[in-house]
C-alpha cells in the first residue's frame, strides 16, 4: 500500500495559488486530490440546483489543469465521515490537508474528520485560504471582535499594508500528484438534473474597479463583477482579487471585499446569528408572516416594479444586483413584516453566490437586527429608489416587461400605510 497525503478540495476549486494544496504538495509525499459530494448538503438542494453544475464545471477545469500530469480529482458521493472511513481502508495516509472553512457546518464536519483521523495518529492540516485575515487576526486591542464595519476595515487595511500578500505557486508542483484517471461523478449519478442555464460569467478589470463607485448602484448598467460564485467556490484566489483591487486608487471595490471578511468573522464569533438576531430584542418583533404575501414577493408580483424586477432576475438567473438586494430585503421585512429568516432561506436556495455569512449579515442589516445595522426606522421607498437608481426604467423593462400592462398586479400594500405599521410594530416590540 503506497503512502499518500490527501488534499480535500472544498471551497477552493482551483490549482493556482491554493494554500492547502501547495502545503500538501510540499509535504514530500505523493498527493491524492479528492472532492466529496456531501450528501448532508445535497439532500437539502433542489434537483436542478445550478450550484452543483457550477461545482462540476469547476472540477472539470481543475482536472484539465491536472491532466498534463496524468491526474484527476477523485470524486466521492456520501457523508465525509463514511468516505474518510473508506479512504483509511484503501490507503496508507500520512496526512490530510484542507483549507479552513468558517461556516458552522464546515467547522462541525472538520472537527468530526479530525477526530476520526486522530484515532490513527494521522494529522489534519488546516490552512487559511479563502480570506486574507481570519477569525482573530483583526480584532480590537482588547482581543474582542469588531461589530462595526468602519473600525474593522481600518485595522484590516492597516494590517494588510504592513504585511502585504503572499501568493503560492501551487500550480507549479502538480507533478507531485498521484497519477490516475477515475471517472467524475455526473449530475445524473448524483441524482440531479441539468438546470438548462449557462455557466455564470464574471468580469474583473482595472476599468471596472476604477468606475465601481460611480456605477455599482445602477442595475441597468450591469457594472458589478459577478464574482460572488467564484469567491463562494474558490475558483479564483481572493489574494489575486485583493492584490488587483488594492493597486487601484479608488478603494470602493476593495472595501466591498473587506465587508465579506467582516461578516465572516461575525459569523465565526457569533454563530447563533445564522438563525437568531444579533440584537436579541429584535426577536421580540411579532412578524405578520403572511404566506400569500411572501409568495407574491418570491414570484416578483408585489406590484412594485423595482422589487419585482429584482426577484424575477434572481429566479431566472441565480443573481440579483446588489442595490436591488437591499430594496427587496427591506421590502420583505419592513413593508410586509415578514421575518428576515424567510428571506434569508429563499436567497440561500436561489443565489449562485450564496455565502451564509454575507447572506445572514445583510439580511440582518436590512431588518435592523444585526451588527452595524441600518436603523429600524430606515425604510426604503420603492418608488423613490426607481427615481434614484433606475430613472429610465431600463432594468425594470428588462425584468418586468408587463409593468405597464393591465395584467400587472396592483401594489400588495400601500407604502405610507406599510411604513407607519412597521414603525409602530418595531417601536412597540423594542420598548418591552
Amino acid at each position: 500500500m503506497t503512502k499518500v497525503s490527501l488534499f480535500w478540495f472544498r471551497r477552493d476549486l482551483r490549482v493556482k495559488d491554493n494554500t492547502g494544496l501547495y502545503n500538501a504538495l510540499q509535504s514530500g509525499i505523493p498527493v491524492l486530490p479528492l472532492f466529496i459530494f456531501d450528501t448532508n448538503i445535497l439532500g437539502k438542494l433542489p434537483k436542478t440546483d445550478r450550484r452543483l453544475e457550477l461545482i462540476i464545471h469547476a472540477l472539470g477545469r481543475v482536472n484539465d489543469a491536472m491532466k498534463r500530469n496524468r491526474c484527476t480529482v477523485r470524486t466521492y458521493h456520501g457523508t465525509p465521515k463514511a468516505i474518510f472511513s473508506q479512504l483509511l481502508e484503501e490507503h496508507e495516509i500520512s496526512g490530510v490537508y484542507v483549507n479552513r472553512d468558517y461556516e458552522p457546518y464546515g467547522r462541525e464536519r472538520d472537527a468530526e474528520i479530525e477526530k476520526l483521523l486522530e484515532q490513527q495518529a494521522i494529522p489534519f492540516h488546516s490552512f487559511k485560504d479563502q480570506v486574507i485575515f481570519h477569525e482573530d487576526e483583526v480584532v480590537k486591542d482588547d482581543g474582542k471582535p469588531y461589530v462595526v464595519y468602519t473600525p474593522y476595515s481600518r485595522k484590516w487595511l492597516a494590517r494588510f499594508e504592513a504585511e502585504g500578500l503572499i501568493e503560492v505557486p501551487s500550480q507549479n508542483l502538480l507533478d507531485r500528484l498521484v497519477a490516475g484517471e477515475p471517472e467524475m461523478h455526473s449530475l445524473e449519478a448524483l441524482g440531479f438534473m441539468p438546470s438548462g442555464h449557462r455557466q455564470p460569467e464574471y468580469q474583473f478589470s482595472n476599468e471596472l474597479i476604477d468606475a465601481y463607485e460611480a456605477t455599482r448602484n445602477f442595475p441597468s448598467l450591469d457594472q458589478t463583477s459577478r464574482l460572488g460564485p467564484q469567491l463562494r467556490f474558490g475558483t479564483v484566489s481572493i489574494r489575486t482579487l485583493i492584490h488587483q483591487a488594492a493597486s487601484r486608487s479608488n478603494k470602493t471595490f476593495l472595501k466591498e471585499l473587506i465587508w465579506r471578511e467582516f461578516f465572516m468573522q461575525i459569523l465565526w464569533h457569533f454563530p447563533h446569528t445564522r438563525n437568531k438576531s444579533f440584537k436579541p430584542q429584535y426577536d421580540r418583533i411579532p412578524w405578520r408572516n403572511n404566506e400569500e404575501e411572501f409568495e407574491y414577493w418570491c414570484q416578483g408580483k408585489t406590484g412594485y416594479p423595482l422589487v419585482d424586477a429584482g426577484m424575477r432576475q434572481l429566479n431566472a438567473t441565480g443573481f440579483m444586483h446588489n442595490r436591488v438586494r437591499m430594496l427587496v430585503g427591506s421590502f420583505l421585512c419592513k413593508h410586509l413584516l415578514i421575518d428576515w429568516r424567510w428571506g434569508e432561506a429563499y436567497f440561500a436556495e436561489k443565489l449562485l453566490d450564496y455565502e451564509m455569512a454575507s447572506n445572514v449579515g445583510n439580511w440582518q442589516w436590512v431588518a435592523g437586527s444585526g451588527v452595524d445595522a441600518a436603523p429600524y426606522f430606515r425604510i426604503f421607498n420603492p418608488s423613490e429608489q426607481i427615481k434614484k437608481f433606475d430613472k429610465e426604467q431600463r432594468y425594470i423593462q428588462k425584468w418586468v416587461p408587463d409593468y405597464q400592462e393591465l395584467t400587472y398586479p396592483q401594489p400588495i400594500v400601500e407604502h405610507k400605510t406599510a411604513r407607519e405599521r412597521c414603525l409602530t410594530t418595531y417601536k412597540t416590540a423594542l420598548a418591552q
